[in-house]
């Protein structure tokens, strides 16, 4: 079976996503060649009855105790940096990226998941209260130990990922190789921030993907469904993406949706997935049908017209 490009978000498990659905939408992901999942030491401390986070993590442990051997067949992406230390507080109060917190965290991350390793560790949001270099320090010596298989940056500004790479190829250590921000076919219009979005250099700009290509980076796109605006009339495009650009791209997407048949937020995925550079979408979905959905939407094969189609109502 050809391995899927999605990425399984675990971000609700274990919080609003009960464990029974949890464990369905995960087996099912598992038998359809899905192989990543995506989650953090922090999810979801603004849901849970605590303010703290962990729960996700630790649904993911019970879930792999569960299913002997599945261990062996999933790959595991998890980050540290966000976690609050006094609930109620966040960002005030939060883990942080110096050395010691991320070999705290990582302890605690792999406690809860039950395992020795993670084959992707992510420094969830930056902290400049600590210098990049001790932050890339920390992580590659993760990877020193077995306890990372590698190390990315997610919400960071590409200098900073830069800085953090050219540091430890200094050292002969173990670069950033993927970056983790928010992606979808819609853009914010200039300067705009989708509510919610908490993160100051969350949106994947050009550059980033620009510095990406070049570098040999991978890319990975968070709430590429826009929280299932696309497909759902109960839930409206966020206002950040009003503008008139997005109604060409609207229209794109509308033609090639209609003209295959299929949904317009599985066309978004079928784009990201299959575009150059190619960008794993992370799913985010609490049902089964919104996992069947994308699926279905990043193993859609966009013709040559298509893509061009959407490609020039992008740019």
């Amino acid at each position: 079976m050809t391995e899927s490009p999605l990425v399984l978000g675990a971000m609700m498990f274990g919080v609003t996503i009960d464990e029974d659905t949890s464990f369905a939408i995960l087996d099912r992901f598992v038998e359809a060649g899905g192989s990543w999942i995506d989650t953090a030491d922090c999810y979801s401390f603004w849901a849970s009855d605590s303010g703290y986070g962990g729960e996700s993590e630790a649904l993911l442990g019970r879930w792999l105790k569960a299913r002997p051997g599945m261990r062996e067949r999933v790959r595991i992406s998890t980050k540290v940096g966000a976690e609050p230390t006094v609930a109620g507080d966040w960002p005030a109060s939060r883990e942080g990226l110096s050395a010691r917190a991320i070999r705290e965290a990582t302890a605690g991350s792999l406690e809860r998941l039950g395992t020795d390793h993670v084959e992707l560790l992510w420094a969830h949001m930056e902290d400049r209260s600590v210098p990049i270099e001790e932050t890339a320090e920390a992580l590659s010596a993760l990877v020193d130990e077995g306890i990372a298989g590698r190390i990315g940056a997610s919400n960071h500004p590409a200098w900073r990922v830069e800085r953090a790479r050219a540091h430890l190829a200094g050292l002969g250590g173990h670069p950033f190789s993927a970056l983790q921000l928010s992606r979808t076919f819609l853009s914010t219009r200039p300067g705009a921030v989708p509510a919610g979005q908490d993160h100051r250099f969350g949106l994947m700009s050009d550059e980033q993907v620009d510095y990406a290509v070049e570098n040999g980076l991978e890319l990975w796109a968070y709430t590429p469904l826009l929280s299932g605006a696309y497909d759902n009339p109960a839930k409206k495009i966020p206002e950040a993406y009003l503008h008139p650009g997005s109604d060409r791209r609207l229209e794109a997407l509308d033609r090639v949706a209609s003209e295959l048949g299929v949904a317009r937020g599985q066309v978004v995925l079928a784009w990201l997935a299959g575009g150059s550079p190619a960008i794993r979408p992370i799913l985010g979905g609490s049902k089964l049908d919104q996992l069947e959905s994308a699926l279905a939407g990043v193993a859609l094969q966009l013709s040559a017209e298509h893509r061009a189609l959407l490609d020039d109502a992008a740019a």
